[in-house]
């Protein structure tokens, strides 16, 4: 398995480690709940420096990142990031990324761990007239999210922290070492992610975690990121999103600018729009006792109508909560369904999602 630069600092924490991706990664240190209940309160600190970068660089980069991606990236101002998504010509979803435009000449893609090679590969083909490099193994990826996070990384560096609006990043410098900050996150939460050179990640972390000791972060793993992003309902490639999906089904239709010019998968969209969806994501809460669990069956009256993609017991809301697909007919908000756990029909609710909004992103 693959091991990122803080692999050691993460065995020194008493980290339990999963394979995940092909990557060994912790998946929790003191406990799933005290990492989520800490950065809904607090602050957390994430090493997800397993997440892939691929740059587009060169006179035709900007051109080629139109093609390759769904969302419009003419719209992006130098330091800006948008969320989008990388399509197969059938409309299908090969990942969703976050482009980030340092200028009209580079752009820096996250792509999910597990898609780095096929995203590479697609961007190779797709995204032609633009050299394409893979920066992942030189760059290692820091996420601190929560409430206070910004206070706690304010104590590092003078970047402008304040001035930066959501989706923004700027060049900068953290406890003494270059990193690109950028005011992203995958947490439901306020936070920050910093790319910086692999060689600079255990300074970094270790600085992360001194500077924030009064406030209460702790670092944070894999568990408890699963669990802030769905009650965030925020999808995951290979539970809500993939190539079998579109993104209308998914709920990501706003990702998608039908009229920014061609890119891959626009004609295969434009037909899929005319048509009506096939099925589409929901989010279910349980009204009785049980968790729902990724591929347990959605039932309506007995019949089956969908499935389960990413299901918990929300630690902050203490209920059962679950995205899933079901057919359009029984997609209205308050529409009562079950879900089948184990053999038992347990009563659940579509509902509004997100499941929790954050007051602290409200107002970022």
């Amino acid at each position: 398995m693959k091991h990122t630069p803080l692999y050691a600092a993460h065995r020194a924490l008493g980290a339990r480690l999963v394979e995940f991706a092909g990557w060994e990664m912790p998946v929790q240190y003191r406990g799933i709940l005290d990492e989520h209940n800490a950065v809904r309160t607090r602050a957390g600190l994430f090493d997800v420096s397993h997440m892939g970068e691929i740059e587009l660089r060169g006179a035709g980069a900007l051109a080629a990142c139109q093609m390759a991606t769904a969302n419009d990236v003419g719209r992006l101002a130098d330091g800006r990031a948008q969320y989008s998504l990388l399509l197969e010509p059938s409309g299908g979803i090969v990942d969703d990324v976050i482009v980030h435009r340092i200028h009209a000449e580079r752009l820096m893609i996250c792509v999910n761990a597990s898609n780095r090679d096929k995203d590479f590969a697609y961007l190779g083909e797709h995204a032609r007239g633009a050299d394409v490099v893979d920066v992942s193994d030189e760059t290692a990826l820091l996420a601190l999210q929560g409430p206070r996070a910004t206070q706690i990384l304010h104590r590092l560096t003078d970047a402008p922290l304040g001035s930066l609006p959501r989706f923004a990043f700027v060049d900068g410098v953290v406890a003494g070492r270059r990193a690109l900050i950028a005011h992203t996150g995958y947490t439901g939460e306020d936070g920050w992610e910093l790319y910086c050179a692999a060689g600079d990640a255990v300074t970094l972390w270790d600085a992360l975690l001194s500077a924030g000791a009064g406030d209460g972060l702790i670092p944070a793993g894999l568990g408890a990121r699963d669990t802030l992003r769905l009650e965030a309902a925020l999808p995951l490639y290979g539970h809500e999103l993939g190539a079998d999906t579109t993104p209308f089904e998914a709920r990501l239709g706003w990702v998608v600018r039908l009229d920014k010019g061609d890119f891959v998968g626009r004609a295969a969209l434009r037909e899929a729009k005319a048509h009506g969806l096939r099925r589409c994501l929901v989010g279910i809460e349980t009204t009785a006792a049980g968790i729902p669990r990724a591929d347990y069956a959605l039932l309506r009256d007995g019949a089956r109508v969908g499935h389960v993609t990413s299901g918990t017991k929300s630690p902050t809301l203490g209920k059962g909560i679950g995205l899933g697909y079901v057919d359009p007919a029984v997609s209205g908000i308050g529409t009562p369904l079950a879900v089948e756990i184990r053999g038992r029909a347990v009563d659940a609710t579509v509902v509004r999602v997100p499941f929790y909004r954050s007051q602290a992103l409200a107002t970022a």
